[in-house]
């Protein structure tokens, strides 16, 4: 697996990623309409790229194929964290996490986190701030903010 930089030509593919893992793997805890809600067809591509290309993003590659993507902002808001449905559990999301959480240590790192997701980032160090109900497109969602503390300085007690 290859970990690099975005670049706009990933963005069919990541949409693409985005669109079916929502609708499969996020089906284990959100109803077929919550799932049309956060991930509606056809996805916006220049939606996406927009976000993308001002946050720190990274693809994960294998094969030539984008895989995972995920991206966090200056601020340690880690926006989005996706896995293709059929590589799923094979460290993928770790491996980009470590990395887009690398970029700020000295920042709490913060995460909406879905039903779906919210086991993956308590293993990870996170605690559940808050669960919250979002609404997209009329529907309401279910998803948790959750917050990882900075990395403590070694010079300080």
């Amino acid at each position: 697996m290859e970990i690099r930089p975005y670049q706009p030509e990933d963005i069919g593919e990541i949409v693409l990623l985005f669109y079916e893992t929502v609708h499969s793997v996020n089906l284990r805890d959100y109803t077929p309409e919550q799932a049309e809600a956060w991930a509606p067809h056809p996805p916006s591509a220049a939606r996406w790229h927009s976000v993308l290309r001002v946050h720190n993003t990274f693809t994960a590659l294998e094969g030539g194929h984008v895989v995972g993507f995920g991206d966090i902002d200056a601020t340690g808001y880690l926006d989005h964290l996706f896995v293709h449905r059929d590589h799923q559990r094979r460290g993928i999301a770790g491996a980009l996490c470590d990395r887009l959480e690398s970029l700020y240590p000295e920042k709490a790192v913060t995460v909406h986190a879905s039903i779906t997701a919210r086991g993956f980032f308590e293993r990870r160090g996170y605690r559940v701030v808050r669960e919250q109900q979002i609404e997209r497109r009329g529907v309401l969602l279910t998803n948790f903010v959750m917050e990882k503390p900075a990395k403590r300085s070694h010079n300080h007690p």
